[in-house]
């Protein structure tokens, strides 16, 4: 149900706000849009915890322990702010309205579907209790209403799509987000001119399905070059993409010194059999998934690939598992994101009867973890010695920390101002899951490398 709109409150009021987000780049994508339009509108945002006036959750549904985590969250924020006026928004909001009005003290709960629009409903007195929810999220392209001239970090989420049509058996995203959609092509253009205006240097493409991006008669390999033509952008991420959606002519791109676009890539396997890739309805075999990461590694220079693992889907035996391990140890992967199998209420494999116990799930979930872990140490490995270009994000008793551009962490000693720079810095030791380096003296003429 759509509750009619108020009028919002006034800028000088200058009530205090906060934001937490749960989840995936595309919430945080979401959240940072939120943050720019309660600037705007006169709110001084304060931390998470600290005290506020108004309080928002972006909220994730993607598993049962995402969801409690939401659950944990809302209690808290409610029992450090009595006063509040609390707003859970979101995916979890989206498909758990029932469960969150019954937590007492929430105040606002919206849907996918208007939760940017939030400002249009925060004025609603507390214990009023509106749902803005709507049951079916539109199909239609989209665009965004966001807000210049205002501070942001050296990196920025920027979202050009949303929704999801490949209805995989696991997964609920499609119930949470609706079909898939992208947004209008000028207007997510425009926003990442806003961007580096404000002093971006590295964009991260994100969405549900971004591969299969397009608008106004661009797809997703015009809308990088389109990216690549902005001045003042230094660096372009792709986020987490699905294998069938990814052109060959991205490598190109990949490797071109001159195209922003970094060799990085986020693809995600979940199994390394195709008795459980059919099981959970993916659209590729594992040896296709393969040659097409052999032949990524073989044509892009120092290219990192990351996938996403499910472990414990129902049917999926010990011997299925073994081998996705072998697959993972035997491939250039750099490391793996590990997430046992959750049932989500109304998908296909929620009803299929040769569930996994959760203990050997979260067994074989500690299991992939420690391959990861060794796997990422390995890449690591690989660049030790090397000079590399390092965008430091920020800097912490006189240590900076940033990413290369093919997603090494780094953590350097720096008596300079490191934030927010782009600086050579010869990777020399590991330690933890970054390593150590220090600067190395440029001339300020240099030119931006990969």
């Amino acid at each position: 149900m759509v509750y009619p709109l108020r009028p919002r409150l006034g800028a000088q009021q200058k009530k205090r706000a906060s934001l937490f987000t749960h989840g995936c780049r595309l919430n945080q994508a979401e959240t940072e849009l939120i943050r720019q339009q309660l600037q705007q509108a006169g709110y001084q945002i304060v931390p998470f915890g600290d005290p506020t006036d108004l309080a928002i959750l972006n909220t994730c549904t993607v598993t049962r322990e995402a969801e409690a985590k939401c659950r944990q969250s809302i209690r808290k924020v409610i029992r450090q702010n009595p006063q509040a006026f609390v707003a859970v928004i979101g995916c979890y909001a989206q498909t758990g309205a029932s469960a969150i009005a019954n937590i007492e003290g929430v105040d606002l709960i919206i849907g996918n579907q208007d939760k940017l629009s939030i400002l249009d409903y925060v004025s609603y007195g507390k214990n009023e209790r509106p749902v803005i929810l709507r049951e079916k999220i539109d199909k239609e392209d989209f665009s965004i209403r966001f807000v210049g001239d205002l501070p942001t970090d050296y990196r920025a989420n920027l979202k050009i799509q949303d929704g999801c049509d490949f209805m995989c058996a696991f997964c609920i995203i499609p119930f949470a987000r609706g079909r898939a959609r992208s947004r209008d092509f000028d207007n997510l253009l425009s926003e990442a001119h806003t961007l580096t205006k404000n002093g971006v240097q590295e964009i991260v493409l994100t969405g549900v399905n971004i591969g299969t991006f397009s608008s106004q008669g661009y797809d997703f390999i015009n809308l990088l070059d389109a990216l690549n033509e902005i001045p003042g952008l230094h660096r372009l991420r792709i986020s987490s993409i699905e294998p069938t959606t990814i052109p060959v002519d991205l490598f190109e791109r990949m490797r071109d010194p001159n195209h922003v676009l970094l060799p990085y890539l986020h693809i995600p396997l979940q199994a390394g059999t195709d008795k459980v890739l059919q099981l959970m309805r993916r659209r590729y075999s594992v040896n296709e998934y393969l040659h097409f990461i052999h032949q990524a590694e073989s044509e892009i220079p120092d290219l990192c690939i990351g996938t996403d693992i499910m472990v414990g889907h129902p049917g999926e035996s010990l011997a299925d598992f073994e081998e996705t391990c072998r697959i993972f140890s035997e491939n250039p992967f750099a490391y793996c994101h590990v997430f046992p199998y959750s049932e989500r209420p109304g998908t296909l494999s929620v009803r299929r009867g040769d569930s996994v116990p959760v203990p050997e799930r979260q067994r074989r979930s500690a299991y992939l973890r420690r391959l990861s872990t060794k796997k990422r140490y390995n890449y690591y490995t690989r660049f030790l010695g090397r000079t590399m270009e390092v965008l430091f994000e920020n800097q912490r008793e006189g240590v900076g920390f940033g990413y290369t551009a093919n997603f090494i962490r780094v953590a350097c000693p720096s008596n300079n101002q490191l934030s927010n720079q782009r600086v050579q810095v010869r990777l020399e030791r590991l330690n933890a899951d970054f390593v150590e380096g220090s600067t190395i003296p440029i001339s300020s003429g240099t030119s931006f490398q990969k």
